[in-house]
């Protein structure tokens, strides 16, 4: 009962953390300054747009982050001709606008920032920033908006059931996975997720359902050339499978350590292979097994009892 309760935690919050980009909730209107503007003007900046910092910009390239910490720095060592490039911070920590939110709150939890600038993957530039209140408000919104639509098609849905005559019913889902391919990773969870509200699911399996998927999926985005998800609604559980053809695990026990991550750096830099997905999943799962061959690839089955 006590392992029942705890997979039960899972809250609408959390589902939602995994499936909504940063792009979704981020403040797109930044106000940013110069390197060259001077500490002087800095004061002015601050205050009338009542802020406690801002990234700074060159070219539309973020090149550092200057706070009133840093302002109020500069007034106490005597007030000096300064810009704002001598006084920024130039090691800054980003995110890019299509990673989940999951992402922007372990940052923000793990450095203690107040927010996180917001660059765009390709061209690399400042596209928004992203703070504790913009998560809160998204999130919110999304709630409020999500659960208008779904009970549409959720009452739909529901009825398929009534004309289905069988002894046992299975319904099998199945979603292509591109390994690599960061701007798509995550869509099939998302789908899986709604398609589980529409059938009325209880919220609860629902969320666990759906970070096992995301997990899954990412693991094959980030560790293969590409794969499959495939998910099982039947009486009684539902089953999430996903297979790929990578470099298989040579360690499946070591696999499941927290922290332990054969992700390429150039991914780590990404913001992903962090090293968490097997335990989540195993953490949601009722029950999970991994079968992989190196050089032949990896087969994860995970089950949630209904």
């Amino acid at each position: 009962m006590a392992e029942e309760a705890r997979k039960a935690r899972f809250t609408k919050t959390q589902e939602l953390v995994y499936e909504m980009k940063v792009a979704e909730v981020m403040t797109k209107n930044v106000v940013t300054v110069e390197p060259e503007t001077r500490m002087s003007e800095l004061r002015e900046v601050l205050r009338s747009h009542r802020i406690s910092g801002t990234p700074v910009v060159s070219q539309g390239r973020l090149v550092g982050i200057i706070s009133i910490e840093d302002f109020i720095n500069w007034l106490a060592s005597g007030p000096q001709q300064a810009t704002v490039g001598d006084r920024m911070t130039r090691d800054v920590t980003t995110i890019y606008d299509d990673e989940p939110l999951v992402h922007v709150v372990s940052r923000l939890d793990r450095h203690g920032y107040g927010r996180l600038p917001v660059l765009q993957r390709d061209e690399q530039k400042l596209v928004g920033v992203v703070t504790k209140g913009d998560i809160v408000a998204g999130l919110l919104h999304k709630l409020e908006i999500g659960y208008q639509e779904e009970e549409i098609h959720r009452y739909r849905a529901s009825h398929i059931f009534e004309d289905i005559i069988a002894d046992r019913t299975t319904l099998v889902f199945k979603y292509r996975v591109v390994g690599k391919d960061f701007r798509e990773a995550g869509s099939g969870a998302t789908r899986f997720k709604k398609t589980l509200s529409r059938l009325g699911i209880d919220p609860r399996i629902r969320r666990r359902a759906a970070i096992i998927a995301y997990e899954a999926e990412m693991n094959i985005v980030i560790y293969s050339e590409g794969g499959e998800l495939v998910a099982k609604v039947e009486s009684g559980q539902i089953t999430i499978e996903a297979r790929d053809t990578g470099p298989g695990i040579a360690d499946v026990e070591l696999a499941f350590t927290p922290g332990y991550s054969t992700a390429a750096e150039w991914v780590r830099e990404l913001g992903f292979g962090a090293g968490m997905g097997l335990c989540n999943i195993k953490e949601c799962a009722d029950e999970t097994h991994l079968d992989s061959v190196v050089g032949k690839g990896t087969r994860l089955e995970a089950r949630i009892a209904i």
